[in-house]
C-alpha cells in the first residue's frame, strides 16, 4: 500500500483519476500541489508547501512531506473519509484481502537493517591497500622464483586479515544476539467475508499487520503501525522511542486537529513503535513498513558516513610507496642489469628492495591494535562490532549524550513536599502516600517514588488504620487520581449506624488539582482560608520557578466527606471532585548517576566536550546539567533550531552545550553540523529508536545492551553497562592504540624510504649489489618481526590527554625532515667503509654485504626508539618491556647471523670488533643528529606524532 491519493477526493473529475488513489499520489506527488489553496489549507498542508525555504537545520525529504501530507489528511478528516482512504471499512478487512496486501506490500518491518555476512567482514578484512601491495609483490616472487618470499608475505596478509576477520565476526554474532527480533502479537478485527456478516477477534503477528487492519491495544501493546484512532478510553502513550521525551501524552479518537498542530503531538494519530502506557482503545492501521513516520524519518540510516581521514591517509601513502617502489625498482632493474647482465637476478633484487620499501607489517599491526583495544574493552563489558572505531574514538573531540537513561539513573525521586506557600510540609507527603497506596489503577513512575521515599526514610504514615472505599481513575482529560478512604476505627463498626469520617485523596497535575479546589490549608493548622485568585496566581508562580529548576511537580488536595450510610456516588465526577482543600505541591527529579559527573571530568580532561541533546524540555536538560557540572551558558531548543538558517545553525550547534526538545531528525542534523561545518569526531550515545540517526551518523555510535533493537544495530558499540567510565577507557585505549599505529607509519615509511634511497646511491656507486637479494629479504623480514611488539608499546600522557587526527600534510614533511638522516647514516656507513678498510679490501663482497646487513637492520630497528617519543629515547623516556626485549633479540640475532653458519650461507663473514666501535659512535651521532631534528621539527610543528 502507499499513500493514498487524498487529495483527489475533494476534486469534482475524482472519477476521471486513473488508477489507484495511492498509485497516482506516488508517482506524481507534486502534480496536486497546484489545487486551491481553500483545500490545501484544508488538509493542513499549507505549511508544507513553503518548506523548501527552510534551513539545513529543518529540511524534510520528499519521503517525509509524503508521509507528513498523508497523516495530517487522516487527522483532520471525519472516519468514513479515512475508511474510504485506505479502502477498508467498519467491519475490517476480509482474511483473503489481508493475505493479498500482504503479498502486495512485503512484511512489516519498518528498518531493513541487517548484519553483514561472514563474507562481507572477510572482504572488508582483507581489502586494505598494503595487503594489495604484498599479494602482488608476493605473485611476482613467485614467478622470479623466490617462493621463500613470496610465502613471508602470503603469511603476513594471512595473519592479519585472520585478526580482524575473526574480532569483528566474533562482535558482530555477540550484537546479532543482543537485537534478535521479537515478534509480537497484535488483536486485529477481520471479517469472515462479504456474505458472512461475522467480525471476529484474531491473533496476528506484527510482521503480517497490513493497512486497513482495525487494530485492538490494551497497556503495554505497541503499535503495529501508523494508526488512526476509531475510539479511545482514558488513553495514553509513550513517545519516547520517537521524541525522547520521558512523560507520557494524551490521546483521543475524537480530538479536532487543525494544521498548526506539530505532527507527533496529533491527538488521533499513534505511531509505530509507540505503546500504549494506560487506558485502551481501536484503531484503523494507515501505514506499515517503510512507509510509516518512523521508517521516514530514519530513511537516511545506512548511508556513508564522513571521510575517514586515517584511511584515506593510508591510501594517499600507498599510493605514494607505490609510486616510489616503481620508479626505484626500474632505476635498480636497470643499473643492476647493465652490470650483471643477469635480468632473472636483477628483476629478484628489484623485488627485494620494492619488498624493503613496504610496510609488510603495517595490516597486521594496525589490526593487532585495534583487536587489542576490542579485548580491553571487551572486559569493561563492551561490544566492538567495528575494529576502527576503536581508533576513532582516539579521534573523538565530542561526545553528543542523550540525558535519560544515560546520564540520569532514569527513575523519579521525591525532592520536596512543600505546602501552598513553599514551606516543607510533612502533611502533604501522607496524604499523597495514602492516594498512591490504595489506587489500583495502574502505578505510575511518580506513584513508585512516593511510596519509595516513605518506606526508605523511616515515615509511619501506618495505612493499615485506613480503608479504601472507592477510586476515580486516572485520565488524561481530567489529569489527576481520586482515592476516597475512611480510617480503620470507624470502618471497623456498622457502616449504616453511624456517621463515618472520609477522606476524598487527590493528586495530579497542578493547575487540574487547583481547579477542583476551594479552599487552602492553613500553615499554622487553624480554619480553612478561601482559595482567592490571588492564592491561585501565587501557587501557579511558585509551579512555575519549581518547573524552571528541572523539577516535575504535582498538587495534592484533600476533602472531608461528612455522610451516613453508603459511600458517595461516584457516578459524578465533577460533583465529587469540587470544594476541597489545596495542601500542596510534591517535586521529582531524575538524579544523575553518579559515577556521570566523574566521566564527563575525565573526558573534559582528554579533550573531549560533551553536548547534552535530549528530547526532554530544557529547564529539565538544563537542571541535569548543572548536577553534573556541564556548562549551560549556551542553550537551545528544537523549536528554535528550525527558525535558523544554515549559516546560524552550524553557529548555535557549534557554541551550544545544551540541545533540547530535539526531534530524531534534529539530532542527526546537530551532528552532520559538528562533522561538517566544525570538522569534528563525533560520537553519540544513546539507547532509544529516537536516538538511531544520530548513532548511525555518529563517528562512533555508541548504545547499550538494553536499548531499542534498531539503537544496537546501528550501534559500532554496545555498552553491556551504562557507564561512561567505560568510554573514558575506550577514549584512552583508542589514543594508545592510534598512537602506536602512527608510530609504526611514521617510523617504517621513513626508515623504509631512507634505507631504499641509501640502497640506489650504493647501487650506482658499487660494481655489486649492496646486500643480495636473499640478504635483503632476511634484513626486511628479521626488522619486521621485530615490529610486532609495538602494539603493547606505552605512549606519553601529555599524547593520550588530546585528541588525535590524521593530517595529511604532517606525513610527507615528517618524511623530508628524517628521512635523509636514516640516509645519511647509511652513508656514513658506506664512507668510513671506503676509507677506514680500504686495506681489508672494500671490495670483498661478503665483508660489505656483512657490514651493510648489519648496520641497516640495527638502524632500523633503533629508529623506533627515536620516532616514538618527543623526549631523548633511552635517557628521558623509555619504551615497554615488550619493546624492549623484541629490540635486544632481534639485535642480537642480526649481529650474531655473520659469525655463524648460517651466515656463511648466506654469503656473510666474521667482521673485526673494531667496526661494532665504529657502529657504536655511528648510532649516538645519529641519535644526536635525530634529536636535533626533532626539536626543530616540533619547534616549528607543535607536534611530533
Amino acid at each position: 500500500m502507499g499513500f493514498p491519493k487524498f487529495f483527489s477526493i475533494f476534486s469534482a473529475n475524482a472519477n476521471n483519476q486513473n488508477g489507484s488513489i495511492q498509485e497516482n499520489l506516488i508517482k506524481n506527488p507534486r502534480k496536486y500541489l497546484t489545487f486551491p489553496r481553500s483545500v490545501f489549507n484544508y488538509l493542513g498542508l499549507g505549511r508544507l508547501a513553503v518548506s523548501g525555504n527552510k534551513s539545513d537545520g529543518s529540511q524534510k525529504s520528499e519521503e517525509e512531506e509524503k508521509v507528513y501530507s498523508w497523516l495530517y489528511a487522516l487527522a483532520q478528516s471525519d472516519k468514513d473519509l479515512v475508511f474510504e482512504y485506505v479502502r477498508s471499512t467498519e467491519r475490517g478487512l476480509s482474511f483473503t484481502e489481508a493475505d493479498r496486501r500482504l503479498r502486495e506490500n512485503g512484511p512489516n518491518v519498518p528498518l531493513g537493517y541487517t548484519f553483514p555476512n561472514w563474507w562481507h567482514l572477510l572482504w572488508h578484512a582483507f581489502f586494505h591497500p598494503f595487503n594489495i601491495i604484498l599479494i602482488i609483490l608476493s605473485a611476482l616472487s613467485y614467478v622470479a622464483s623466490d617462493s621463500p618470499n613470496g610465502c613471508i608475505m602470503l603469511i603476513l596478509v594471512f595473519i592479519s586479515v585472520s585478526l580482524r576477520f575473526y574480532q569483528e565476526y566474533t562482535s558482530s554474532k555477540a550484537a546479532m544476539k543482543l537485537s534478535e527480533f521479537v515478534r509480537c502479537p497484535v488483536k486485529v478485527q477481520r471479517c469472515a467475508g462479504r456474505v458472512i456478516q461475522t467480525e471476529l477477534i484474531v491473533q496476528v503477528d506484527q510482521r503480517d499487520i497490513v493497512p486497513g487492519d482495525i487494530v485492538i491495544f490494551e497497556p503495554g501493546d505497541l503499535f503495529p503501525g501508523d494508526v488512526r484512532l476509531l475510539s479511545s478510553k482514558h488513553l495514553s502513550v509513550s513517545q519516547s522511542s520517537l521524541t525522547g521525551e520521558s512523560w507520557i501524552t494524551e490521546k483521543t479518537a475524537d480530538a479536532k486537529e487543525n494544521q498548526r498542530t506539530p505532527l507527533l503531538e496529533l491527538k488521533n494519530i499513534c505511531f509505530m513503535g509507540t505503546n500504549v502506557v494506560s487506558g485502551s482503545g481501536m484503531g484503523l492501521v494507515v501505514s506499515t513498513g517503510c512507509k510509516t513516520y518512523m521508517s521516514t524519518m530514519f530513511s537516511s540510516i545506512g548511508k556513508k558516513k564522513p571521510p575517514d581521514g586515517f584511511n584515506d591517509g593510508i591510501r594517499c601513502i600507498s599510493y605514494v610507496l607505490i609510486s616510489v617502489m616503481l620508479v626505484v625498482m626500474a632505476i635498480i632493474i636497470l643499473t643492476d642489469y647493465l652490470k650483471s647482465h643477469d635480468v632473472s637476478e636483477s628483476v629478484l633484487f628489484g623485488l627485494s628492495v620494492a619488498c624493503a620499501l613496504t610496510p609488510n607489517m603495517l595490516p597486521l599491526i594496525v589490526n593487532t591494535s585495534l583487536a587489542k583495544g576490542a579485548l580491553v574493552m571487551a572486559r569493561d563489558r563492551c561490544i566492538v562490532k567495528s575494529l576502527a572505531v576503536i581508533r576513532d574514538m582516539g579521534s573523538m573531540d565530542i561526545l553528543c549524550i542523550d540525558k535519560t537513561g544515560t546520564l540520569t539513573m532514569n527513575h523519579a525521586i521525591i525532592v520536596n513536599h512543600l505546602d501552598s506557600w513553599g514551606s516543607p510540609q510533612e502533611k502533604v507527603l501522607r496524604f499523597a502516600f495514602l492516594n498512591s497506596y490504595f489506587k489500583t489503577d495502574q502505578k505510575y513512575p511518580l506513584d513508585d517514588a512516593i511510596l519509595a521515599y516513605v518506606f526508605t526514610n523511616g515515615y509511619r504514615f501506618q495505612p493499615s488504620k485506613w480503608s479504601k472505599i472507592d477510586e476515580i481513575p486516572f485520565d488524561f482529560i481530567r489529569r489527576r487520581v481520586s482515592v476516597i478512604l475512611e480510617t480503620e476505627s470507624n470502618a471497623s463498626q456498622g457502616r449504616n449506624s453511624h456517621t463515618c469520617d472520609r477522606f476524598m485523596i487527590t493528586k495530579g497535575a497542578l493547575e487540574e488539582v487547583m481547579r477542583v479546589c476551594s479552599f487552602i490549608d492553613n500553615v499554622d493548622g487553624s480554619e480553612l482560608v478561601t482559595f482567592s485568585s490571588e492564592d491561585y496566581q501565587r501557587i501557579l508562580n511558585m509551579g512555575e520557578e519549581l518547573s524552571n529548576r528541572g523539577l516535575r511537580i504535582i498538587g495534592v488536595a484533600i476533602k472531608r466527606l461528612q455522610m451516613q450510610g453508603s459511600h458517595p456516588n461516584m457516578a459524578n465526577e465533577e460533583i465529587t471532585e469540587s470544594d476541597m482543600v489545596f495542601l500542596g505541591v510534591i517535586t521529582f527529579f531524575d538524579p544523575p548517576k553518579d559515577s556521570a559527573k566523574q566521566a564527563l571530568w575525565r573526558l573534559a580532561e582528554k579533550g573531549v566536550k560533551a553536548k547534552v541533546l535530549t528530547g526532554d524540555s530544557l529547564s529539565l536538560a538544563v537542571r541535569i546539567c548543572e548536577e553534573l557540572g556541564i556548562r549551560t551558558t549556551n542553550v537551545t531548543t528544537g523549536p528554535e533550531l528550525e527558525l535558523l538558517n544554515q549559516d546560524d545553525f552550524h553557529e548555535t550547534v557549534k557554541s551550544a552545550t545544551v540541545l533540547a526538545r530535539l526531534t530524531p531528525t534534529q539530532k542527526l542534523r546537530v551532528v552532520q553540523s559538528l562533522q561538517t561545518a566544525g570538522e569534528h569526531v563525533v560520537g553519540f550515545l544513546g539507547d532509544g529508536v529516537n536516538d538511531s540517526l544520530a548513532i548511525d551518523a555518529a563517528n562512533v555510535g555508541i548504545s547499550v545492551d538494553s536499548g531499542a533493537s534498531v539503537a544496537k544495530d546501528l550501534a559500532d558499540i554496545i555498552l553491556l553497562e551504562k557507564d561512561l567510565n567505560v568510554l573514558v577507557a575506550g577514549v584512552e585505549n583508542g589514543r594508545l592504540t592510534y598512537g602506536n599505529t602512527m608510530k609504526y607509519i611514521k617510523m617504517s615509511v621513513v626508515a623504509n624510504i631512507g634505507s631504499v634511497l641509501s640502497l640506489l646511491i650504493a647501487t650506482l656507486l658499487l660494481e655489486f649489489e649492496p646486500l643480495t637479494p636473499r640478504q635483503l629479504l632476511t634484513q626486511t623480514f628479521l626488522y619486521s618481526v621485530g615490529q610486532i611488539a609495538i602494539p603493547w608499546d606505552k605512549m606519553e600522557e601529555d599524547y593520550v590527554k588530546t585528541p588525535q587526527k590524521w593530517s595529511e600534510k604532517s606525513l610527507p614533511i615528517f618524511i623530508l625532515w628524517n628521512g635523509p638522516v636514516c640516509t645519511l647514516c647509511d652513508l656514513a656507513n658506506l664512507i668510513f667503509l671506503w676509507f677506514y678498510y680500504r686495506d681489508y679490501n672494500i671490495f670483498d663482497v661478503k665483508f660489505f654485504h656483512s657490514a651493510w646487513f648489519i648496520e641497516g637492520l640495527l638502524m632500523q630497528t633503533l629508529i623506533f626508539h627515536l620516532i616514538r617519543t618527543e623526549k631523548i629515547p633511552f635517557i628521558q623516556e623509555i619504551s615497554s618491556w615488550p619493546v624492549i626485549c623484541s629490540t635486544v633479540v632481534i639485535s642480537a640475532i642480526g649481529i650474531a647471523i655473520p659469525f655463524t653458519q648460517v651466515g656463511e650461507v648466506m654469503g656473510f663473514t666474521n667482521l673485526p670488533f673494531s667496526y661494532f666501535g665504529f657502529l657504536v659512535v655511528l648510532f649516538l651521532g645519529y641519535f644526536t643528529v635525530g634529536q636535533v631534528v626533532k626539536r626543530m621539527y616540533i619547534l616549528i610543528y607543535r607536534k611530533w606524532l
